[in-house]
């Protein structure tokens, strides 16, 4: 599980957060007027949007966007007034701390399952090279467990989505920046989501269910496994075994970035004693 942060802990400020001068303050808090953004927070909706279309991207091209998400995030958290809304509005607060709880627990769990599956491709390859059934058969079914685990955890992350949806700060003079750092959660749980239905979906297409498959079927009949068949079969593997750990790699920064994040407004939500 993600570490959990009580609201009882404090994080100290970063030198720069604690020693600004009143007038270093003004340079970075939202304009008075609500016609015209702050930059981060338009960089913030510029993020949100390039998630929200992404379409069938790679998987690791869809955690980066979510990383960079994050990062907006964390950029934000650092406006004078955008803590000061936070602390107005705790309710806000908690129910983002919430949200990037779960989120990091989910991307945490989705690491592990890609470690699985690594693991059940690695033995699905030395299954075929040796014409191993059984092998063949356990590798599939660690496959299979991982796959579920991910459509858990899919599952999981999608609530933080309607969560989000049902705060409305409309009418507020914190309106848009409570708007964007909700849109932002309910993108990156989202966009979570797709990814981790997509790595099952491109697990279950061309792992270890088609080298049982090819083992059993070459077997029945008496024959041995052509080795045109073997290398088609160990390449598209191999390609889906670095599939897995590319996206473990950028995984681990998404899940830094969150934590981060959610490390971040706690700091904002507990003062400082």
């Amino acid at each position: 599980m993600a570490p959990s942060f009580g609201r009882s802990i404090s994080f100290p400020l970063t030198p720069g957060r604690s020693s600004s001068k009143p007038r270093h303050v003004r340079s970075v808090s939202l304009p008075a007027s609500t016609t015209s953004s702050h930059p981060l927070l338009a960089q913030l909706n510029a993020h949100i949007a390039a998630a929200r279309s992404l379409k069938k991207s790679p998987v690791t091209a869809s955690l980066a966007h979510i990383h960079a998400l994050h990062s907006s995030i964390s950029d934000i958290l650092l406006l004078q007034d955008v803590q000061d809304a936070l602390r107005r509005a705790t309710i806000l607060g908690d129910r983002l701390l919430e949200a990037f709880l779960l989120l990091a627990d989910a991307h945490q769990g989705f690491q592990e399952c890609l470690l699985h599956l690594k693991h059940a491709t690695a033995e699905s390859s030395a299954a075929l090279r040796r014409g191993d059934a059984a092998r063949a058969a356990s590798a599939m079914r660690s496959q299979r467990r991982a796959e579920k685990e991910l459509a858990r955890l899919a599952a999981s992350v999608s609530s933080v989505s309607s969560k989000c949806a049902r705060l409305n700060f409309n009418g507020t003079e914190d309106a848009e920046m409570a708007g964007a750092l909700l849109e932002a959660a309910a993108t990156s749980a989202t966009v979570t989501a797709a990814v981790f239905m997509a790595a099952a979906s491109m697990s279950s297409a061309s792992s270890p269910s088609s080298c049982s498959k090819i083992i059993s079927v070459f077997g029945s009949f008496g024959k041995k496994l052509t080795q045109e068949t073997v290398e088609q079969a160990l390449e598209r593997m191999q390609a889906l075994e670095q599939c897995f750990d590319e996206s473990d790699g950028v995984c681990d920064k998404v899940f830094r970035s969150i934590v981060q994040t959610r490390v971040s407004l706690l700091n904002i939500m507990t003062p400082t004693i």
